[in-house]
C-alpha cells in the first residue's frame, strides 16, 4: 500500500511540473541572426505608451526587454528615472533572465537607489534620480523593465527613437499616445515609413508608431544627430499648463510669448544697481553701454545652476541676482538685460541648445529642444551676443559651445528664431613658429609660439582663466604633445575683441623625438600638428558626414641639426586639393637646418554618405602626409 501511494504521487507529479514550470521566456536563441551581427544590445521589445490626461498631466508607461550580448552592452543595464515637483516616479519594476530565459532574480525595492541631481555646479535642485543596476557579468543576459511615470504638465512630452546608439539592434518597438478627442496632438516622424496609426474612441483619440527588425547601425565618425539616423519621433503639446502657468505652443512665437509671460516682472533693479548702471553708463554710446554693461556682469556674478520644480524655465528675479551675486542661466541672461534695459538699451534673452556639435534644431517643429540661454542686443545686421555665464568672454563673442545654430529670441510679441553668428575659417586661424635643436642622441629642445583665434583659441582661453600656473604645466605635462617630454615653460597673452586671440609661448625638452640608428637619424619635422588618426573604408557608410567648424592651421617649423648631417632622404612636396580641404606641407635641408612649412584649410559642410570614401582618402592622405620623415646621414 504504502509504495502504491508513492508511485501514485510521483505519477501524479509528473503530470503537474510541467504544467507549474514556467516556459522560457526571450531566449537568446530566438534572437533572429541578422539583429546580433556586430550588436552589444538587441531591444527585444518595447511598449512606450504616452497618455495626456489634460494639458496639465501625461502619464508615461514604458515597457522593454533588452538582451545584453557582451561587455559593451552593460551601460544599457541599469535604470535612471529623474523625478521634481514636476515628475513623478510611479513605479520601478524588472527582472534578470539568462541566455535561456530563465528568471535568475527580480528587483527588490529597497535595492533601488534614491540620488541627488545636484552637481558640482548646482546650488539649488529639486531634481533627484531613482537608479538601479543589473551587475550581472554572464552574457548573454535579459534585463525585462517596466516604469510608470507622471509628468505634472504637458509642456514637453517624451521623444520616441526606439534604436539607442550604434551597435544597437531592434527586434520590436511600439510607441502609443493617446490623446482627448478635441486635443490636437503635435508629431515628427523621422525615418518611418508611413503615418502612424490613428483610432478614435469614446474617450480617447490614439497615435501607434511601430518598428520590427532593425539592424544594429555601425560605429561611424563625424556623424548627424540621432534622428537624421534612425527611427525617431518627436511629441509636442499644442496647448499646455505648468503649474499655474497656461500655453500653446503651436509656433515659435507662441513659444517664446510664453517663456516670455513666464518670466514677465522678473528684471526690476534695486535702486542702487540702477544708480550704478547710471554712474557707468551716462553719456556712452550703446555699443559702451554693452560692454561696460557686460564686464560689470562678469565681475560681480557667477554661475550656479539652480532647478526648482517650474524654476528649470522661470528665472530668479534681477533683484535677487543682484543682491546674492549669482544665478543660472536664465537669471544671469535676465539681469544683463534689465541692466542694459535701465542704460536705455533695448535687449532680449535668447534659447539656445547649447553644446559643441548640436548646431541644428528641427526648426520646422516648435518644441522645447533648448537647453541653455543666453542674452542679444539686436541691430541692423550686427547683433551683439552675449554669453551670460561665462566670466572672460569679450562681449560679443560666442564659442564653440553657442554659435553658428539657430536660437529663439524671446520676446512679447515677435518671438522668432534667428541664427548667431558663424566664424569662418579665416576666422578660426591657427598659426604655430617653432624653433628646435636636435642633438646627436635625438633629444631635442623645441620653443613654441602659437597664435589662434576665434574658435581656435577657445581651448587655450578656457585652460588659461579655469586653471592655475602650476596646474597648467601639470596638465601640459600630460598632454600627449610628443611621445616623451618635459615643459620647461609656458605663458600666456589674451588679445580681447569680438575675434578674440590668444598667443601661447612655450618650451619643451624632448626625448629621443629623433631616432639615431648608427650613423643615420630618422626624424618627423611635422613637430605638433599630426593628424590624429586614419579613417576606415573597409564597410559601408551610412549616415551624412558632419563637419562642424572650418578652421586653417600654418605650422612653419625650423630645426638645427647636428654639424655633420647631411640629408639622405627628403620628400617631396605635398599638394592636396577636394572638396573638404587643402592641405600643402615642404620640407627642405639647408645650412644645418631642417625647414617644414604645413598648411591645412579644413572645410566644413554636411556631405552625403557616398562622399565618404573620397573624405576618408583625403584625411588619410594628410596623416601620411604629416608623418613624412626625413633621413639624415652623418658624414
Amino acid at each position: 500500500m504504502f509504495n502504491k501511494s508513492i508511485g501514485l504521487a510521483l505519477l501524479l507529479m509528473g503530470y503537474l511540473l510541467p504544467s507549474q514550470a514556467k516556459d522560457p521566456e526571450y531566449p537568446v536563441s530566438a534572437i533572429p541572426a541578422n539583429l546580433k551581427e556586430k550588436a552589444h544590445v538587441v531591444k527585444r521589445m518595447e511598449e512606450l505608451t504616452v497618455r495626456l490626461v489634460n494639458p496639465g498631466e501625461v502619464r508615461v508607461t514604458r515597457h522593454y526587454v533588452l538582451t545584453i550580448l557582451d561587455a559593451k552592452g552593460d551601460r544599457y543595464a541599469s535604470i535612471y528615472e529623474d523625478y521634481s515637483k514636476l515628475k513623478d516616479v510611479r513605479s520601478i519594476k524588472g527582472r534578470l533572465l539568462s541566455a535561456e530565459g530563465v528568471e535568475l532574480s527580480k528587483i527588490r525595492q529597497n535595492d533601488i537607489t534614491d540620488v541627488s541631481g545636484v552637481g558640482d555646479e548646482a546650488l539649488m535642485s529639486d531634481t533627484r534620480y531613482k537608479v538601479y543596476r543589473f551587475s550581472w557579468k554572464v552574457y548573454p543576459y535579459t534585463i525585462e523593465v517596466e516604469t510608470e511615470v507622471k509628468y505634472n504638465h504637458a509642456f514637453y512630452l517624451p521623444d520616441w527613437t526606439p534604436q539607442g546608439n550604434e551597435n544597437y539592434a531592434v527586434e520590436q518597438a511600439k510607441l502609443t499616445v493617446s490623446v482627448p478627442p478635441d486635443y490636437k496632438l503635435r508629431y515628427k516622424s523621422f525615418h518611418y515609413n508611413g503615418e502612424p496609426v490613428v483610432t478614435r474612441g469614446k474617450e480617447n483619440l490614439t497615435y501607434t508608431w511601430e518598428v520590427k527588425g532593425m539592424v544594429a547601425m555601425p560605429e561611424e565618425d563625424y556623424i548627424p544627430e540621432s534622428y537624421d539616423r534612425t527611427t525617431t519621433v518627436m511629441l509636442a503639446p499644442s496647448n499646455f499648463e505648468m503649474q499655474d502657468f497656461k500655453g500653446n505652443m503651436n509656433s515659435w512665437e507662441e513659444l517664446g510669448h510664453f517663456i516670455y509671460t513666464l518670466n514677465q516682472g522678473r528684471d526690476v533693479l534695486p535702486d542702487n544697481v540702477k544708480q550704478t548702471v547710471h554712474d557707468l553708463t551716462d553719456g556712452k554710446s550703446q555699443k559702451e553701454k554693452v560692454a561696460i554693461l557686460y564686464r560689470y556682469l562678469q565681475q560681480h556674478t557667477h554661475y550656479i545652476l539652480i532647478v526648482l520644480g517650474i524654476g528649470g524655465w522661470q528665472t530668479f528675479d534681477a533683484n535677487s541676482v543682484a543682491t546674492k551675486g549669482y544665478g543660472d542661466c536664465k537669471a544671469l541672461s535676465n539681469y544683463m538685460v534689465a541692466l542694459l534695459k535701465e542704460a536705455g538699451v533695448p535687449a532680449n534673452s535668447v534659447l539656445v541648445r547649447a553644446g559643441d556639435t548640436n548646431l541644428e534644431l528641427v526648426e520646422d517643429f516648435p518644441s522645447t529642444q533648448f537647453n541653455h540661454m543666453i542674452a542679444c542686443v539686436p541691430g541692423n545686421g550686427d547683433t551683439t551676443w552675449l554669453e551670460c555665464t561665462n566670466n572672460t568672454l569679450p562681449a560679443g563673442y560666442l564659442s564653440s559651445f553657442t554659435a553658428n545654430r539657430p536660437v529663439l529670441v524671446i520676446a512679447d510679441q515677435g518671438s522668432k528664431l534667428v541664427r548667431t553668428p558663424a566664424y569662418t575659417m579665416d576666422q578660426n586661424v591657427k598659426v604655430r613658429r617653432i624653433t628646435a635643436t636636435v642633438s646627436e642622441t635625438g633629444d631635442m629642445l623645441v620653443k613654441i609660439n602659437t597664435h589662434s583665434t576665434a574658435l581656435q583659441q577657445d581651448y587655450a582661453h578656457g585652460m588659461n582663466h579655469a586653471l592655475s600656473h602650476d596646474k597648467i604645466m601639470e596638465w601640459l605635462r600630460k598632454d600627449r604633445l610628443m611621445p616623451s617630454y618635459d615643459v620647461n615653460k609656458y605663458e600666456a597673452k589674451e588679445i580681447a575683441g569680438l575675434v578674440p586671440a590668444m598667443d601661447e609661448e612655450m618650451e619643451i625638452n624632448a626625448h629621443n623625438y629623433a631616432t639615431v640608428s648608427g650613423k643615420r637619424m630618422f626624424l618627423e619635422p611635422n613637430l605638433l600638428s599630426k593628424a590624429g588618426s586614419k579613417q576606415e573604408t573597409t564597410e559601408p557608410r551610412v549616415s551624412t558626414v558632419n563637419v562642424y567648424s572650418p578652421y586653417k592651421n600654418v605650422d612653419t617649423v625650423v630645426i638645427n641639426i647636428p654639424a655633420g648631417y647631411t640629408s639622405e632622404s627628403v620628400p617631396q612636396p605635398v599638394i592636396l586639393k577636394s572638396n573638404f580641404g587643402e592641405y600643402t606641407s615642404n620640407i627642405q635641408v639647408k645650412d644645418n637646418q631642417v625647414i617644414y612649412i604645413r598648411s591645412y584649410c579644413h572645410k566644413a559642410g554636411v556631405f552625403p554618405a557616398s562622399e565618404w570614401v573620397n573624405f576618408a582618402a583625403f584625411n588619410n592622405m594628410v596623416y601620411k602626409a604629416d608623418r613624412a620623415k626625413i633621413v639624415l646621414v652623418k658624414q
